[in-house]
C-alpha cells in the first residue's frame, strides 16, 4: 500500500500538469488576439537583386517545407498556402483612349497554391492556365479595378525587371474569397490591393521558365492546430523551430523564418515546468514521509526476521544471496505497485483537476489526461525509491551473523546517530537561517513591488516548514527519556505496579519508540500545516477580490442628459479671429464671448433595482475626486464616496477584524447628521485630523462643508495607499453639487443569476455601460491551473498524511505487540492481571502516541504561524489589502481529531484483542522466540 501511494502520488503530478497545460493551451488559443492566428508559421524566400533563382533548389526547399516539415512538427495543419510573387512593376497602358494613362498603377504578378478552390469569380472569368499568344491572363480582387481606374478586358505592359524585357497582361476577371474567415486568408486581403493573380502552373512553367522573369519572394504560410499538442513533444518541436533557419539556409540561401509560434511553445513549456516544479515541491515532504513510513515498516519487519537472517548467514548463505531474496520480494511488489499506482495516479490527477478549494471537489469538465513516457519514468523512479526504502535495511541486516546480531542487541541502548551528532540542533539552525532568508525576500518584494512569482518560486516556503517539524520532532525525542526519568523520579515507589513497569519499559527502550513517534509528528504536523496553507491562500485570495469589488455586482447605466447654456455670457479675452471681417470663428460667432455649457443629468428610477429578479439589496454609490481642505490648508486630492448608509450596510462586504468598531457603528455615526464624513486613517494621521474637526471639499467647483465623525483604515473597494478616501452621505452631496451618475451596488440572493438582472434592466429601457460581477472574478481565480494544482496536491497530501499516520500507527503496534509476546507472558506468569497489563499498554500508548499526536498538531500550528505569512508574497507584494491573515478551518481540525480518535480506538482494539488471545503457556518457552 505504501509503495502504491508513493507511485500514485508521484505519477499524478506529471499527469495533472499535462492535462492542465492542455486546458491552458485551449484557453490561450481561444483568447488569442495578437493579429495572426496562434500556430502560424511563415517562411519566406527573398531573392537577392535581379539574381536568377535556382529552380531545382527552390523545389527542394518547397518540398521540405510542405511535406517533411509538417511531419517533423507533428501537429495537424488547418491551412497551408504558398504565395509566389514577381517584383512590382508600373503598368504601361496600350490604348490611352480606353484607359487613363495618367493614373499610376503599381502592380505585381502573384500566384497562390490552391487559389481557384478558395475564391469565387465575381465578374468576368478565371484566367487560363496557358498563355494566349504573348499575353497572359490575370484576375484581381473585386475592389482593385475601381481603385486603379481600369476595367475587365484592359491590357497592360508589365516590366519583368531584366534587361528591359516585358510581357503583356490582360485582366479577365475579378474575384471575392469564398470564406474570408478561412485560415487561407490569414494574411488579410489588404495586401492584395495591388496584386494580379495568375494560375500557379502558368506562373512557374511560363512566366519563370520561358519568360525568365525574376522571382522576388516566395512565402510558405501554414497554420498548425496546437490544440492536439502533448507536453512531452514540446522540447523537440522547440528545438526544431529554433534550428529551422539554419536548415532552410542550407537548402536555399535567402530562405528564413519570418513568423513562428516558437515563443508561444516556450511560454507553454515554461508554464509547464513552473507548475510541475511547484507541485513537486508541495508533494516532496509528503513523499519523504511515505518513504519514511516504508523504511519504518521494513525495519520493524526485519527485526522479527533478523534471527532467521543470522541463521542463514551462519549456515553459509552469502550476503548477496540474502540481499537478492529481499530484492526479488521488493521487485515483485514494485511491479504490481507500478501498474496499480500509475492507474491510481490517473484518478488522483482527475481529482486534482476537480479541486476548487481545499478538500472541495466539484463537477467540472474533466482534464484531458494521457499517459506518456515521462509519467512512467517518474513512476519508475518512485518505485525504485520505495523499494530502496524497504530493501536497504534488509541489505544491512544481511551482513549480520549470529555473533553480530548478539553484539547489536547488547549495544541496543546506545544513543542513535542523530542524537550523537546533534542533527536536531543542526536542522533547527538551518530552519532559522531559512526563515531569515524568506524574511529578507519578503522585505525586498515589499520594497521593490515585485511579487514572489516574479522574483522566483520559493522552494523553501514548502520545504523549510517540513524540516522545522522534523527537527522539532527530533528535539522532542531527545527530551523524551529525560521527561520519563523525571516523572519516574517524582513518582518514586508509590507508583502503581503497572505504571512503574510502563515507565521502566519506556525509559529503557525509548529508542524503539522513536520511529512511530517521529512518523506521527511528521504526518499530523504536515497535515495541519498543509490544511492551514491551503485555507490561508484560498481565503486571502478570495477576500482581496471581495474587498476590491465591495459587493456582488456593480452596475453603471447611461443617464439621460442635456446641455444647458447660461443665460448671461461670460466675458473672456480672446484674440481676433484671423480671416475676413465678419467670418465666424469655430465654435462661435466672430469675437463673441465664450459661453460655457452645463450638463444636466436625469436620474433613472432607483426603485427598479430593488425589484430586479434575484436582487436581495441595492445601494447607490457615488465616487468622485475632490480637493480637500483642512484648517484652511489644502491636504491634496481624495476619493469621496457618497452612500446611503442603511442600503450600503446591506450590500457591502465586511470583514469584522478590519475595523476598530463594528462597521455598522461607523455607518450609524454617518447618519447622525447630513454633514458627517468618515476619513481614512492615513490622511488623518498625517494631518492630525480628529473626530469633530471641520473639513472642506471642492467637487466640480462646488465647496462642501463636512464634520469628521470617524477615522478608519479600510473601506470596501477603497485603497488608502493609492488615494485617501472619504465616506459621506450621498443625499447631502447631491444637495450641494449637481446630480452626477453613480454606480449601483447589488447583493444577489444565493445562486441568483446575473443575466436575468441585465435583461430586466434592458426591458425597463436602461442602457448598461459597465457590469462587474465578483463571482466571475472568483470563478476565474478558481479555474487557474496553478491554483487548482496547489489545492489539489495539498488536499491529497492532507489525506495521505492521515492515512499514513493511521496505517503506520496500526502497523507499528502490531509489530510491537507481536515482538513482546514473551515479555507479556512472563508478566502474566508473575501475577500481573490482564487488566493491569491492559492499563500498562494503554498508558504506554498515551505517553508515546498521545504525546506525538499532541506535539504534531502543536508543531504544525507553530510552523503555520511562522511560515504562512510568507505566502502573501505569492499574491501581492506591496498592497496587502485587506491584511494577510492565517486561517485554521474548524472542519479541518475536526477531521484531524476524528482520525486521531479513530486511530487511538483502533490501536486500543488491536491491543485488547492481542491480550485476550495471549496464552501464557505458549508465550513462555525455553530458548529463542523463533
Amino acid at each position: 500500500i505504501g509503495i502504491i501511494v508513493a507511485v500514485a502520488f508521484t505519477a499524478s503530478i506529471p499527469l495533472y500538469t499535462s492535462g492542465a497545460l492542455k486546458r491552458l493551451v485551449s484557453d490561450t488559443l481561444r483568447q488569442y488576439d495578437k493579429g495572426t492566428p496562434p500556430g502560424s508559421l511563415l517562411i519566406r524566400y527573398q531573392a537577392t537583386g535581379n539574381a536568377k533563382t535556382d529552380a531545382k533548389q527552390l523545389q527542394v526547399v518547397s518540398d521540405y517545407i510542405t511535406k517533411e516539415l509538417p511531419e517533423e512538427i507533428g501537429y495537424p495543419t488547418k491551412s497551408a498556402v504558398r504565395i509566389s510573387k514577381l517584383a512590382g512593376s508600373r503598368l504601361t497602358v496600350f490604348d490611352e483612349n480606353a484607359v487613363d494613362p495618367n493614373v499610376r498603377r503599381q502592380m505585381s504578378v502573384t500566384t497562390m497554391s490552391d487559389f481557384k478552390n478558395n475564391i469565387r469569380v465575381a465578374r468576368g472569368k478565371y484566367p487560363s492556365e496557358k498563355p494566349i499568344g504573348n499575353t497572359i491572363e490575370v484576375i484581381v480582387h473585386d475592389d482593385v479595378p475601381f481603385a486603379n481606374a481600369f476595367r475587365i478586358g484592359d491590357s497592360f505592359s508589365y516590366a519583368l525587371g531584366k534587361m528591359g524585357s516585358k510581357m503583356t497582361v490582360r485582366v479577365v476577371g475579378t474575384f471575392v474569397p469564398r470564406d474570408e474567415s478561412s485560415p487561407y486568408w490569414a494574411q488579410g486581403l489588404d495586401v492584395f490591393s495591388n496584386t494580379m493573380f495568375v494560375p500557379e502552373p502558368l506562373f512557374y512553367d511560363h512566366v519563370l521558365k520561358k519568360r525568365n522573369a525574376v522571382l522576388q519572394t516566395v512565402d510558405w504560410y501554414a497554420e498548425y492546430d496546437l490544440v492536439t499538442f502533448e507536453r512531452a513533444d514540446l522540447s523537440g518541436i522547440i528545438d526544431l523551430l529554433t534550428r529551422l533557419d539554419i536548415v532552410l539556409f542550407q537548402l536555399l540561401e535567402g530562405t528564413k523564418v519570418s513568423l513562428s509560434f516558437v515563443s508561444l511553445l516556450e511560454q507553454f513549456r515554461s508554464e509547464s515546468i513552473r507548475l510541475q516544479l511547484l507541485l513537486f515541491m508541495l508533494a516532496a515532504p509528503v513523499l519523504a514521509m511515505v518513504y519514511y513510513y516504508l523504511f519504518m515498516n521494513a525495519k520493524q519487519s526485519l527485526v522479527r526476521q533478523q534471527s532467521d537472517i543470522a541463521v542463514l548467514r551462519s549456515r553459509g548463505a552469502k550476503t548477496a544471496q540474502i540481499s537478492w531474496l529481499f530484492l526479488l520480494e521488493g521487485g515483485m511488489m514494485g511491479a504490481v505497485a507500478l501498474i496499480v499506482g500509475t492507474i491510481t495516479g490517473w484518478f488522483m490527477a482527475l481529482s486534482i483537476g476537480a479541486t476548487s478549494e481545499f478538500l472541495t471537489f466539484v463537477q467540472r469538465k474533466s482534464l484531458s489526461i494521457t499517459f506518456s513516457w515521462d509519467v512512467l519514468l517518474y513512476a519508475l523512479i518512485a518505485v525504485l525509491f520505495a523499494i530502496g526504502s524497504s530493501v536497504i535495511p534488509a541489505m544491512m541486516y544481511a551482513r549480520t551473523s549470529i555473533v553480530g546480531l548478539k553484539r547489536m542487541q547488547a549495544r541496543a541502548d546506545r544513543p542513535p546517530i542523530w542524537k550523537k551528532f546533534y542533527v536536531d540542533f543542526i536542522l533547527l539552525g538551518a530552519v532559522a537561517y531559512g526563515y531569515y532568508l524568506m524574511q529578507e525576500r519578503l522585505l525586498v518584494g515589499q520594497q521593490t513591488g515585485l511579487a514572489a512569482d516574479t522574483l522566483a518560486v520559493q522552494p523553501a516556503l514548502f520545504f523549510v516548514p517540513a524540516v522545522a517539524i522534523f527537527a522539532l520532532g527530533l528535539f522532542l525525542l531527545r527530551l523524551f527519556p529525560l521527561l520519563l526519568r523525571a516523572i519516574q523520579w517524582v513518582g518514586g515507589t508509590w507508583m502503581p505496579l503497572s505504571l512503574f513497569i510502563t515507565f521502566t519499559q519506556l525509559s529503557r527502550s525509548s529508542k524503539s519508540y522513536h520511529p512511530i513517534m517521529l512518523l506521527l509528528i511528521l504526518t499530523l504536523g504536515l497535515g495541519m500545516y498543509n490544511a492551514a496553507a491551503a485555507r490561508t491562500m484560498d481565503q486571502n485570495a478570495r477576500e482581496r477580490v471581495l474587498y476590491q469589488y465591495g459587493s456582488t455586482v456593480r452596475i453603471q447605466t447611461e443617464w439621460e442628459s442635456r446641455v444647458v447654456l447660461p443665460t448671461k455670457p461670460v466675458e473672456t479675452k480672446r484674440k481676433p479671429t484671423q480671416g475676413a471681417p465678419g467670418t465666424a470663428a469655430p465654435g462661435g460667432g466672430g469675437n463673441a464671448p465664450s459661453r460655457p455649457s452645463n450638463v444636466i443629468y436625469t436620474e433613472p428610477p432607483f426603485e427598479v433595482y430593488r425589484k430586479l429578479p434575484g436582487v436581495a439589496h441595492a445601494a447607490r454609490v457615488l465616487e468622485e475626486r475632490g480637493n480637500m481642505t483642512y484648517a484652511g490648508k489644502s491636504i491634496g486630492q481624495g476619493m469621496i464616496m457618497g452612500i446611503d448608509n442603511t442600503d450600503f450596510a446591506k450590500v457591502a462586504w465586511w470583514r469584522r477584524d478590519l475595523y476598530t468598531y463594528h462597521p455598522y457603528q461607523y455607518l450609524n455615526q454617518l447618519g447622525l447628521f447630513e454633514q458627517a464624513i468618515l476619513v481614512s486613517k492615513s490622511i488623518a494621521d498625517k494631518h492630525k485630523i480628529k473626530p469633530g474637526d471641520p473639513l472642506t471639499a471642492s467637487i466640480k467647483n462646488k465647496v462642501i462643508e463636512f464634520i469628521v465623525v470617524g477615522v478608519l483604515t479600510y473601506w470596501p473597494s477603497q485603497y488608502a495607499e493609492r488615494m485617501p478616501f472619504y465616506i459621506a452621505n450621498l443625499d447631502y452631496l447631491f444637495d450641494q453639487m449637481p446630480l452626477t451618475p453613480y454606480k449601483v451596488w447589488l447583493k444577489l440572493e444565493d445562486d441568483a443569476k446575473l443575466l436575468p438582472v441585465i435583461e430586466q434592466l434592458k426591458k425597463n429601457k436602461f442602457q448598461i455601460a459597465t457590469v462587474e460581477d465578483v463571482r466571475t472574478e472568483l470563478l476565474n481565480l478558481r479555474n487557474k491551473p496553478s491554483r487548482g494544482g496547489v489545492f489539489g496536491i495539498l488536499s491529497l497530501a492532507f489525506i495521505v498524511s492521515i492515512l499514513v499516520s493511521l496505517f503506520g500507527y496500526v502497523m507499528y503496534w502490531f509489530f510491537q505487540l507481536t515482538s513482546r509476546v514473551v515479555q507479556f507472558g512472563v508478566l502474566r506468569a508473575m501475577g500481573l492481571t490482564r487488566r493491569e497489563l491492559t492499563t500498562m499498554l494503554l498508558i504506554e500508548q498515551l505517553l508515546t502516541a498521545g504525546l506525538s499526536i499532541a506535539a504534531g498538531i502543536v508543531f504544525g500550528r507553530v510552523a503555520s504561524h511562522l511560515f504562512l505569512p510568507f505566502l502573501q508574497s505569492i499574491d501581492t507584494a506591496t498592497e496587502a489589502v485587506p491584511p494577510f491573515r492565517i486561517v485554521f478551518a474548524t472542519e479541518d481540525s475536526v477531521r484531524l481529531y476524528a482520525v486521531v480518535a479513530f486511530m487511538m480506538l483502533l490501536g486500543g482494539g488491536v491491543l485488547l484483542t492481542h491480550i485476550r488471545k495471549l496464552r501464557v503457556h505458549q508465550a513462555i518457552k525455553l530458548g529463542e522466540e523463533r
